[in-house]
């Protein structure tokens, strides 16, 4: 096995759309970084790819609305220095019940945080966007600020910084060790590397790295399903004829929230997904689908026939991806609670892809000693209980 000699400044473990902001941050501050990731790219086995993901304001807490607003701008710093679009504003439609909790919530947070949006009746909501059919009492609310981002774009394009900045990026490289200490080394199937900070942004493999290290955090790794939709006149619900982005809160049949966005990735296909999923080992998430699996697009069906009418109620395509869940699904950002050097970014529960810009931002400052940008609390693993530095 070959050593890697030369000491760099920081290892991030894992290059889904987190590490490779987090290794971006890094080389721009001039540090000398190593990006690993275990597949070869480009990959689909984790949560980063595809085509398209939200971006939004849109959130029932004021601390992730606040950090899109540093999202956005360094979404639209690093499409200017790709000089590829990544990403579309379309607006973001929120659907539910009038007297729902948390659009309620959404709505008062967007206006404390003055971002521009709309509440919208039944009969505004018809006029506006014909092809939504309503239950009775639902209403809508229109974020104005959210639209496409163009997710295999954006981590090419990253990617690309990296190695221009002077980052390393070596794919193909599994972890098998990490040494703790000053250095901390870190041993791959083909070399060791050392460095003085260590990241580790793994997604659904984060507790098999942690678990050496003496923690293992309360993480659940979801199948989704993502499911394309055929339109009955091609176009129909496609960026070209206004159609936003949307997300229905808690709609009928549907427990769990549903999502959309307007056709483009495939031409006549509508992207539509339930934000839930079934348990799964990584390793394993090409195993056949379970009946609960199928029961999830048979909810999204039902959805599609009441609330999309021009959509074919069968998915025409289906594909998967993982979501990696904290209990209350806000992030992990923090240190390791014995080692310092080693810093955390983890259960990103399926709405962490817009935010990444700040997490990486943030996962920087914290692997070189800095104050952090914002207010960590709502992220730190001592929330779980059992976790802080008494579990070591």
């Amino acid at each position: 096995m070959a050593a890697q000699k030369e000491l760099c400044d920081a290892i991030v473990i894992g290059a889904g759309i987190q590490g490779c902001f987090t290794a971006y941050h890094l080389a721009k501050h001039r540090k000398r970084v190593i990006l690993l990731e275990q597949f070869f790219l480009p990959h689909s086995r984790g949560s980063s790819h595809g085509q398209s993901r939200i971006i939004r304001r849109a959130y029932p807490e004021d601390f992730y609305t606040q950090m899109m607003e540093e999202c956005y701008q360094i979404w639209a710093q690093l499409e200017h220095e790709a000089g590829t679009q990544l990403h579309r504003q379309t607006g973001l439609l929120l659907l539910g019940m009038k007297e729902n909790p948390e659009l309620k919530t959404i709505q008062a947070t967007l206006s404390r945080q003055a971002v521009e949006h709309q509440c919208l009746s039944a009969e505004e909501l018809k006029q506006r966007f014909p092809n939504v059919r309503l239950a009775r009492g639902e209403v809508g609310l229109l974020d104005e600020s959210g639209g496409v981002l163009y997710a295999d774009k954006a981590l090419r394009a990253l990617q690309d910084a990296i190695r221009h900045l002077g980052g390393l990026v070596c794919d193909g490289e599994k972890v098998m060790e990490i040494k703790p200490g000053l250095p901390v080394m870190v041993k791959t199937t083909s070399r060791s590397h050392q460095a003085k900070s260590l990241i580790i942004t793994a997604g659904p493999w984060t507790n098999q790295l942690l678990r050496p290290l003496g923690i293992e955090l309360p993480l659940q790794t979801l199948r989704i399903n993502v499911c394309y939709w055929r339109e009955k006149v091609p176009g129909s619900y496609s960026v070209s004829q206004a159609f936003p982005c949307f997300l229905g809160l808690d709609l009928s049949p549907a427990p769990h929230h549903i999502y959309g966005l307007p056709s483009g990735e495939y031409p006549g296909l509508m992207k539509v997904c339930y934000h839930h999923g079934n348990n799964v080992d990584p390793e394993e998430r090409d195993c056949p689908e379970a009946f609960s699996d199928i029961q999830d697009v048979q909810i999204l069906g039902r959805f599609v026939r009441d609330h999309l009418p021009d959509l074919e109620p069968k998915p025409a395509v289906l594909e998967h991806c993982l979501y990696t869940n904290t209990p209350d699904e806000h992030f992990i950002l923090d240190r390791h609670p014995k080692y310092d050097n080693i810093v955390i970014g983890a259960g990103f529960s399926g709405h962490g892809f817009k935010l990444s810009p700040v997490v990486g931002k943030i996962l920087y400052e914290l692997s070189m000693k800095l104050k952090p940008s914002y207010d960590l609390t709502p992220f730190r693993m001592s929330r779980f209980s059992g976790l802080g530095k008494a579990h070591l």
